[in-house]
């Protein structure tokens, strides 16, 4: 299905709740207070419709504020999201762990006050590792709700299989120690919560992020509803191609975070670190196109059905990022970036994590 949004034309594909979802959305991890806002207005305004937020992001609030007053169209909002709802983006990832979802919250609020209604743009949340249990899951989708203020989420993810300890730091460690301390909590009851809020209306679709095969394949035989969408990290060098083989037979619709290989993170990144971005066999097909790096790297994995959330909170590349169907690689371009797959992971919490019984790194995928 296609959808024309203001400027541009975004695909959208349609998940097995029924509902559809735009192949490029706005990104929000690492962007930070003061930022996220003002990239999700400008974001929509240019026919975005898709953000991806989640409570560990920490600016959920001002996600939903600025989405609050952008519907209302009275107060002035942040760049990044306004950005990309302009640059024509209607897919936001949000997650609680990036810190951001208040502001998030504050420009859709205004955002879907004017121009720009709530059933038009998809929203992603997660929930966090600390939030497993029944009672604290709860509490967490209510809290996501109110950060983003809005009455249902389009799609909410489990962000990671390992619960943490609950009722405190949201990477929390035994006392005296830097070990982290672990909930052994399943996430198969994390599931059933959110089986529950589908069955409620204030969650339209349910997936996983940072799941393995075995993990998602014990989902779909102990759960009622089947995980719709799995977010991983997914780039031209880390390809998950067995992965993505096994969702495509389960009907589970990938999406890709850190697409652009996450050359701005100066947590998981070390100097000399490979850079998608200045790949010679990326800038050469970049070239032929008269297109960017950035957007040879997401067109690559659109046109394998995968969906790319880059995050960014300029103006100018969040309309970039979005600017992808107008042209196609070819079968031996496609060739060329398959062979640039070095199996290498970035965001690795196996490094903190190995411990844990539901650490998902231990499969092969």
């Amino acid at each position: 299905m296609w959808r024309l949004y203001r400027k541009m034309v975004i695909p959208t594909v349609k998940l097995s709740s029924g509902y559809e979802m735009p192949m490029v959305g706005l990104g929000t991890w690492q962007s930070k207070a003061g930022e996220v806002g003002k990239a999700i207005e400008a974001a929509l305004k240019a026919g975005y419709r898709h953000i991806d937020c989640a409570w560990i992001y920490g600016n959920q609030p001002e996600i939903g504020e600025t989405l609050k007053k952008l519907f209302s169209s009275s107060i002035k909002v942040g760049k990044a999201i306004e950005a990309a709802l302009k640059a024509g983006y209607r897919h936001i990832d949000c997650a609680w762990i990036y810190g951001n979802q208040p502001e998030i919250g504050e420009t859709l609020k205004k955002l879907f006050s004017s121009s720009i209604k709530r059933e038009d743009v998809f929203i992603t949340s997660k929930v966090w590792n600390t939030f497993h249990s029944e009672v604290a899951c709860k509490k967490h989708v209510e809290e996501i709700l109110t950060q983003l203020q809005i009455d249902y989420i389009d799609l909410m993810l489990i962000h990671w299989p390992m619960g943490y300890q609950e009722g405190g730091a949201t990477f929390p460690t035994i006392p005296g120690t830097d070990k982290p301390a672990y909930s052994t909590e399943d996430y198969l009851t994390t599931w059933k919560v959110l089986e529950g809020f589908v069955k409620e209306g204030k969650i339209r679709t349910i997936g996983i992020s940072n799941f393995n095969h075995k993990q998602i394949q014990r989902i779909i035989d102990n759960g009622t509803i089947k995980p719709a969408v799995l977010q991983i990290e997914l780039h031209p060098y880390f390809q998950q191609k067995k992965l993505r083989a096994f969702c495509k037979e389960k009907g589970i619709v990938v999406t890709a975070y850190s697409s652009l290989g996450n050359p701005g993170s100066a947590f998981f990144r070390k100097e000399g670190d490979p850079n998608v971005l200045t790949d010679p066999v990326v800038k050469k097909i970049a070239e032929a196109h008269g297109k960017t790096p950035a957007q040879v790297a997401l067109r690559w994995a659109t046109q394998q059905d995968v969906i790319v959330i880059p995050k960014s909170v300029s103006e100018e590349r969040i309309k970039q990022n979005a600017d992808l169907f107008d042209f196609k690689l070819t079968d031996a371009e496609m060739k060329e970036m398959e062979g640039l797959d070095r199996g290498w992971r970035i965001v690795n919490l196996k490094l903190r994590d190995s411990e844990h019984p539901y650490c998902p790194f231990h499969e092969d995928y």
